[in-house]
């Protein structure tokens, strides 16, 4: 419901690819409700609703943010694993459409209003950046917000010093406790503004704050989210949301009114007769409510909407009709593109790692850096959890050797039999336990025998020097020194 307090703000859910939704509800708040944008505190996004609240923060034509969610998905739907494929950049994408529709000032415009929603990865808190100071700033808060961990790549980007990513996985829609929060999500649940399924099913799931009934057409968009659907399916997901944003502004009397917090008139006293006329109203608008609002059609809507984004919807629905789109639609040349992907998929990994490793040189220091600073906390975690297993185990298996050892302990010497205590030596004697015992007669033995083979002997000093025997001394040989003995 719409908050009655002077101040509100609008936050809207992180999709993946079914951001087209928010289009479609931003286009009819701007459109049919401008005082609720321009008037708004704080505008909130995480992953794909930050990309379409920067655009409305700072202006951006809506067509263009929708045109571009389409491109994109389009985009990864030309390859064969999808977004997965090696070839296809998420990362850069995104970056390359908010250099390209993104205005100069769109930092200014957007400090103080936009609260993007991010992940911090050294501890995993939730962090709202709400002051950027400049343009790049708030492209790479935005890419930060948008990159999902091993699906976008491995190493998260840095902001301000900081590595962050998708705001989704901590908070996926800021601040919806708030009762002065607009929520927005394209999923059916309790959010103010989002799809109303026919399903009776009353249980829901709460994934980082944002409520998602159970139902098989949830489970859907859930399964969307990441591999972007068909145009067409986008194309009726952009109107859903644009019927659903009437809906709100209906059940809640602000469609094309001024901003009822400043039109509303003084307070006077009322007569008696005119006390009846709010509970009448009250009636009234109970016995409408269980009639179904009279929304526009599809045309009309379709209609409605900014005619960049009528172009790109339709431009995306028509099936290309040039010989070799033909061509390579039929069914024996898509088998044929399915055979070989063995052979070209190898070639295409090769040639975009080669092209992401150039363009990452320039971060590489960075980079190792902060690698190295990871590994260094990882291994210093697990040294502190093996000294604390150690801890822990050492303390009883000393204690068990304790006992053991009090437990192997000699019984004490009886009082009839203290008189024969004096027989037995003085290291017996002060001996506690039979190993003591052991250990001190093997020592005791040793020294016996060193006794018995140890003398004292002093030798003089020539005792030990060799003599030469005594005896005429060998005659001369009489061979010539350089002939052969006979």
């Amino acid at each position: 419901m719409f908050p009655k307090e002077t101040t509100w703000n609008i936050s809207f859910a992180g999709c993946g690819f079914l951001g087209v939704y928010h289009v479609g509800v931003a286009s009819c708040l701007r459109e049919h409700a401008p005082f609720l944008v321009a008037n708004a505190k704080h505008i909130y996004g995480a992953s794909a609703g930050a990309l379409v609240a920067t655009a409305l923060v700072t202006g951006v034509c809506l067509g263009d943010t929708g045109a571009s969610i389409i491109e994109v998905s389009k985009e990864a739907r030309k390859r064969f694993l999808g977004p997965l494929h090696p070839s296809f950049n998420l990362v850069k994408t995104i970056r390359g459409c908010l250099v390209k529709i993104l205005p100069a000032d769109s930092h200014e415009r957007a400090s103080g209003r936009l609260g993007i929603s991010l992940t911090r990865v050294s501890d995993g808190e939730n962090v709202i950046i709400t002051r950027f100071a400049a343009r790049e700033e708030l492209i790479q808060a935005n890419v930060c917000s948008t990159f999902i961990p091993v699906y976008c790549g491995l190493i998260p980007p840095a902001l301000q010093g900081e590595r962050y990513v998708d705001g989704g996985i901590s908070d996926n829609l800021p601040l919806y406790e708030l009762k002065s929060t607009i929520t927005v999500s394209p999923f059916s649940g309790e959010s103010d503004i989002c799809p109303q399924d026919s399903s009776t099913n009353i249980h829901e799931l709460r994934v980082t704050n944002t409520s998602i009934q159970f139902s098989l057409r949830n489970l859907y968009r859930l399964s969307k989210a990441l591999f972007p659907p068909e145009p067409l399916v986008l194309r009726e997901m952009c109107k859903q949301g644009y019927r659903d944003g009437l809906r709100f502004l209906r059940r809640n009397g602000l469609l094309n009114r001024p901003n009822p917090l400043l039109a509303l008139p003084p307070a006077c006293p009322r007569a008696p007769e005119e006390e009846d006329a709010p509970k009448a109203e009250v009636a009234e608008e109970r016995a409408g409510a269980k009639e179904p609002l009279q929304l526009p059609t599809s045309d009309s809507i379709l209609e409605h909407l900014p005619s960049r984004l009528n172009d790109a919807l339709l431009e995306a629905c028509m099936e290309p009709t040039d010989l070799l789109s033909t061509l390579s639609n039929l069914l024996p040349v898509r088998l044929a593109t399915a055979m070989m992907v063995p052979y070209t998929l190898p070639l295409e990994s090769a040639v975009s790692f080669t092209v992401r490793l150039l363009e990452w040189l320039p971060d590489v220091p960075e980079d190792i850096r902060w690698i190295k600073e990871q590994t260094g906390s990882i291994c210093q975690y697990l040294v502190m959890r093996a000294k604390r297993k150690l801890g822990r185990h050492l303390p009883s298996r000393l204690t068990e050797q304790v006992e053991l050892r009090r437990s192997q302990s000699l019984p004490s010497v009886p009082l009839s039999c203290a008189a024969y205590g004096g027989v037995l030596p003085s290291w017996m004697r002060n001996s506690l336990s039979l190993g003591d015992v052991l250990a001190k007669w093997e020592e005791r033995q040793r020294q016996l025998l060193l006794g018995l083979f140890c003398t004292n002997t002093a030798f003089p000093p020539d005792a030990l020097r060799m003599l030469a025997p005594a005896g005429p001394a060998p005659a001369p040989s009489q061979h010539p020194p350089g002939s052969p003995p006979c």
